[in-house]
């Protein structure tokens, strides 16, 4: 072996520490995506998405404006130039948990050759193109997107109910000194590793389809999606085209018929000719620690030989590009924009819709770090360009007064970070009466729940006394709620905490929201 490959540590073993510790970094910070106490998140635990040049150029080019927040993605960028695709292969968290599943999950025909490395190119110039004229379909294919909406909305909730549930049999039926030794190792689980409440979302099934998708790719190729869909990919591989970083030599040798290289490499970086692809190559630096001649090498020298061609068809790229023209016209020519709908409500600190559309990237931090489990995943209330986009839902969870965190965790400003004296001047929507379901106007029945819960310092939900017919058609004299419309907030709690089953006899419409005060005045 030459002496330049002589190391006492591999560089594979640098690169699955690398792995190990990026996913770990990812995990921790998904973990602080999280209410613990305070209303303050002093982790960066947005940084995967801020430094994601996908989600920046994509984003920066719906929003037609510059995010300063995405500034550490130019930092991966020059890296990529320099070193080439080293972030698919040594930091990103989906790639690693790709590279874990695969030892699950191995691929139906292992010497079977597969080519659609192109497509992550068609896919990028769609999302690019759309992007320039303010439809950001981002969020439907970044993989950090993916990966953390995956895991909020349906992994992590399943998980804690999976974990609790033992513990919660045992302190219902175990014996007193078993509920004794249980008690501080739920203590610790819920200090560590366990989110603070429980929670509960719509479009889940869609959601978790999503990621299990990505990892059943890999029975048809090992990184299925890294080598072939993934836009990211893509983009990181456009850079690493120019980069001096190569791997030397520039085509496998084919000495003595030996395919190690070929039959190794998980990126399928070398063809079948043996010609090198620098954009398909990550640096996993498998086949430089397995050559059995020891001949391959990284250096900062472009080699003899020319690259792989990259495999794009003109007439392919062309059609994706057009894609990228066509859907932004065909979204703007719908009635869902004169016509919003009236529960779509959007967190305090959303955007203007269209604003906030281009800028959110449909990662779901928001809803996870919700106290209240107010922010839901939308389904079609927005239109498709909305789908994933956080919503709150009255019903399921409540907009709490003195939270400010969902600011906080937003990547790309979509929803702005504001301190708590102006968030509790922001109004998100406006409660109303269902007067045929509120049980002292319909029913003559005390109930003063609404006006209890009602958050805001002057109650935005008073009482006048009016006389109205019980059920036994006694007429009787009770406390009539109604809204104030100046003080209302939409916050929500008021039908969250509506005793009614099913729908509450208090609804909270989008009407005069801040960010659209014209919006159904």
């Amino acid at each position: 072996m030459p002496e330049k490959l002589k190391r006492k540590i591999p560089l594979t073993s640098w690169r699955r520490l690398a792995q190990a510790l990026t996913l770990v970094l990812f995990l921790f910070l998904f973990r602080k995506t999280d209410y613990a106490g305070t209303d303050e998140i002093p982790y960066a635990v947005n940084i995967f998405f801020r430094w994601d040049p996908l989600v920046a150029a994509s984003t920066m080019l719906a929003a037609k404006s510059f995010i300063r927040l995405l500034i550490p993605s130019f930092i991966v960028i020059a890296m990529t130039l320099l070193l080439g695709r080293f972030f698919c292969g040594w930091v990103c968290p989906l790639g690693t948990c790709l590279d874990v599943a695969h030892k699950i999950i191995p691929p139906k025909s292992a010497g079977e050759k597969r080519y659609y490395r192109s497509y992550k190119y068609y896919i990028l110039a769609i999302i690019l193109v759309a992007a320039v004229f303010g439809v950001s379909l981002v969020g439907y294919f970044d993989p950090f997107s993916i990966l953390t909406r995956g895991l909020a909305i349906a992994v992590d909730p399943a998980l804690n109910v999976a974990v609790r549930y033992p513990f919660e049999f045992v302190f219902q039926h175990g014996p007193h000194w078993l509920n004794s030794a249980a008690q501080p190792i739920l203590d610790l689980l819920r200090k560590t590793v366990l989110p603070f409440n429980q929670s509960v979302f719509t479009m889940v099934l869609p959601t978790f389809l999503i990621l299990v998708l990505v990892f059943a790719f890999e029975r048809i190729e090992r990184r299925f999606w890294c080598r072939n869909l993934c836009p990211l990919g893509g983009l990181l591989a456009l850079f690493s085209r120019i980069t001096p970083l190569r791997m030397q030599p520039g085509k496998a040798c084919k000495s003595q018929e030996c395919t190690t290289c070929i039959d190794i490499c998980r990126m399928r970086a070398i063809d079948n000719e043996g010609l090198v692809s620098p954009e398909a190559c990550n640096l996993c630096m498998d086949c430089m620690e397995e050559c059995p001649k020891g001949i391959i090498s990284f250096d900062f020298k472009r080699p003899k030989h020319d690259p792989a061609p990259m495999g794009i068809s003109r007439r392919a790229f062309g059609a994706s590009i057009a894609a990228g023209l066509a859907l932004p016209a065909v979204l703007k020519i719908r009635s869902i924009g004169k016509n919003p709908d009236p529960f779509l409500i959007r967190p305090p600190g959303a955007l203007e819709e269209s604003e906030f559309l281009s800028r959110c990237v449909r990662c779901g931090e928001c809803m996870k770090v919700c106290i209240g489990n107010a922010l839901q995943p939308t389904a079609f209330e927005a239109g498709f360009e909305g789908m994933f986009t956080p919503v709150v839902i009255p019903r399921i969870g409540y907009c709490e007064y003195n939270c400010t965190l969902c600011g906080q965790v937003c990547p790309t400003g979509a929803i702005k970070r504001l301190p708590k004296n102006e968030k509790q001047q922001v109004r998100i929507g406006r409660a109303w009466f269902d007067k045929n379901r509120c049980l002292p106007w319909a029913k003559g029945i005390p109930c003063i729940v609404c006006e209890e819960m009602c958050p805001t310092p002057d109650k935005a939900i008073k009482f006048r006394e009016g006389k109205v017919a019980n059920p036994r058609g006694e007429e009787v004299i009770v406390k009539m709620p109604y809204v104030v419309d100046d003080l209302c907030i939409g916050c929500g709690v008021c039908e969250n905490k509506c005793p009614l089953p099913g729908y509450a006899a208090v609804r909270v419409t989008s009407e005069g929201e801040s960010r659209n005060p014209e919006n159904f005045d």
